[in-house]
């Protein structure tokens, strides 16, 4: 049986972006990514168009929900591997000790959740969760097993930029 590897995706909110990675993670992974979400400040809602666009692509989203890094910073969570931030601001903000230093990467996603009219809102979040899809697509066609977590750290980054 191969790795299991545990991925935390974070933004200040932790009602779209990280909302929609995680899920993809989790939906994409198949069993290999054990896939979490959180925000520096959650909202402690998640945007219901988020769900909205998971459910319209097939992609499973029960125990969805809006909390904070800290329940990541402390026992009894999970050891993280790999953490993605997809906004600007938690990629700035000054983040926990994360047990175990996992690889980190940042993977800027522009905020959906408030653009206005609603039909462009559904639009937003639709080139999210593709952007999204596309790199967590590309991350998980690595191989992560026989990797160093310089490596994908440094490949995570590549995907983000195209290089």
């Amino acid at each position: 049986m191969s790795k299991s590897f545990k991925v935390l995706v974070l933004c200040t909110g932790n009602s779209a972006r990280s909302i929609l990675g995680e899920m993809l993670f989790k939906h994409l992974g198949r069993g290999r990514i054990e896939a979490y979400s959180a925000g520096s400040k959650p909202g402690g809602v998640v945007n219901p168009v988020a769900i909205e666009t998971l459910q319209k692509h097939g992609v499973p989203c029960a125990g969805a929900r809006s909390k904070s890094w800290d329940e990541f910073a402390v026992p009894p969570a999970p050891t993280i591997d790999f953490i993605f931030t997809v906004c600007g601001n938690a990629a700035q903000e000054t983040c926990p000790v994360w047990p175990g230093h996992p690889s980190t990467a940042h993977w800027g996603i522009p905020d959906p959740a408030h653009v206005e009219p609603m039909e462009a809102r559904r639009e937003a979040f639709e080139e999210a969760y593709q952007s999204l899809k596309q790199r967590i697509e590309a991350f998980l066609a690595l191989p992560l097993e026989t990797m160093t977590p310089q490596e994908s750290a440094l490949a995570a980054r590549r995907i983000h930029t195209g290089d």
